[in-house]
């Protein structure tokens, strides 16, 4: 089975943290390596951005392909204007396809601009789509809070086009599941609900005093940690709020505390910073925590396991998360999760068990929370392994098996044949290697 994998405006090979990469990056990189174990052929194709980059990679591993396929300047672009270069995206890969002689069994598509793409080359290449958007737009425009967070109608109107092309969805929780059906009037039976997987074998808990040691922090120091993007919607000034309050109230006195933020780009000058990000840093300055708040900038997945392991607890305030890959990576990770009960994070964290749900913008309730996990040594050590427990059901391996039987149910005349649990797989007679 050969599958085409459209990620058109982030790269799966990308560092974390920046202003379009993040859960969906690992979501790809990880269900491709998965499924390549299982002896899945798969080609990611995402749109170059850097033109001294090689135009195909082979980092996933297992035969598959990572194709930078050139469409518009080769440099990061807003995501208006990324639309404007899809039918160029989609020429350039049906000449690749072409040129190497591919057959696909189908298209997986990510996030509503692939799914454009998709459209056109399911035209082509007469084979089922399957689309998974990540994200919303009707609901990152309901929870906006201003005009230049909303969502514009190109993109709502995008989606619904993916929606009426698509021959299944795939939806991360039942909360995307009631959204696509309240928002957009989705048949339930296009929907299939699969949820992200986490690397165990990457995302497993490190003694304490050794990741505090690789991330450079003394091993009595107490840490919070934030990992994600730097924008409004996922909530960072609310924890620095928290923070500023819990001070205020004596309730840090005598604890050597850190707080650790991953994502954005802090180190640029003030002029080249985001918006979100410069208002951040004011935010620190006026609760005075320039000692206690360290905004660390992107970070590679090969680091975070030390800095979730280090963490005391991992902070995800946010307004909107369809999922919240984050919160499975720290839980697998031994760490406890205090999250806004939202989206897939209320389905994630397990409440008093894995963590703490707080109510969306509530910055009260998150001093608390933090207050009690950081107060009780006994609550976050139970905590904590509960969360690595939980974490083992997700693992990649049985996320690619739920994923691997979508596609023989869409594509059932493909010629892999998948023999049982054993991870067992046999190629039809006929199939080309590489088709090369």
């Amino acid at each position: 089975m050969r599958i085409a994998m459209i990620s058109y405006h982030t790269c799966p090979l990308a560092v974390l943290g920046g202003k379009d990469t993040g859960g969906m990056n690992v979501y790809v990189r990880e269900l491709t390596r998965a499924l390549g174990k299982m002896g899945v052929r798969v080609d990611v194709y995402t749109r170059s951005q850097d033109e001294h980059a090689p135009h195909v990679s082979h980092d996933l591993g297992y035969g598959n392909r990572v194709v930078h396929v050139p469409a518009g300047p080769q440099v990061p672009l807003p995501k208006q204007v990324l639309a404007r270069h899809l039918p160029t995206f989609v020429e350039h890969i049906l000449e690749f396809a072409a040129r190497k002689n591919f057959r696909y069994d189908l298209i997986h598509s990510h996030y509503w601009m692939s799914g454009i793409a998709a459209r056109d080359l399911k035209a082509a290449w007469d084979v089922p789509v399957i689309q998974m958007f990540h994200t919303l737009g009707e609901m990152k425009r309901r929870v906006a809070q201003s005009a230049e967070e909303a969502e514009g109608a190109y993109r709502i109107q995008g989606e619904r086009e993916v929606i009426a092309l698509a021959d299944r969805i795939v939806a991360a929780t039942t909360a995307e599941l009631a959204q696509l059906q309240w928002l957009y009037g989705v048949d339930p039976a296009k929907i299939v609900v699969i949820p992200p997987g986490v690397d165990t074998g990457h995302f497993y808990p490190i003694p304490p005093d050794e990741a505090k040691e690789f991330i450079g922090i003394p091993a009595s120091d107490t840490m919070l940690l934030y990992v994600g993007r730097i924008e409004p919607l996922k909530g960072v000034g609310l924890l620095i709020e928290a923070i500023g309050r819990m001070r205020a109230r004596g309730g840090l006195d005598g604890r050597h505390l850190c707080i650790s933020i991953i994502g954005g780009d802090p180190h640029v000058s003030r002029e080249e910073m985001s918006a979100e990000m410069a208002r951040l840093h004011d935010l620190r300055l006026q609760n005075g925590l320039e000692d206690l708040v360290t905004f660390l900038g992107r970070r590679g997945q090969d680091t975070l396991p030390y800095y979730y392991s280090a963490a005391d607890a991992v902070v995800m305030p946010s307004y909107y998360e369809s999922f919240g890959m984050v919160a499975l990576e720290a839980m697998a990770c031994g760490t406890p999760v205090v999250a806004s009960q939202v989206g897939g994070l209320a389905f994630l964290v397990q409440d008093g068990e894995t963590g703490f749900h707080i109510p969306v913008g509530d910055v009260e309730a998150l001093a608390d929370r933090l207050t009690r996990l950081l107060n009780d040594r006994r609550l976050r050590q139970r905590m904590a392994a509960r969360a690595v427990e939980f974490a083992r059901g997700y693992a990649w391996k049985n996320i690619a098996e739920q994923v691997f039987a979508l596609y023989r149910q869409v594509a059932p005349h493909a010629p892999l044949t998948h023999t049982g649990s054993a991870q067992s797989y046999v190629f039809q007679e006929g199939e080309a290697s590489d088709g090369e």
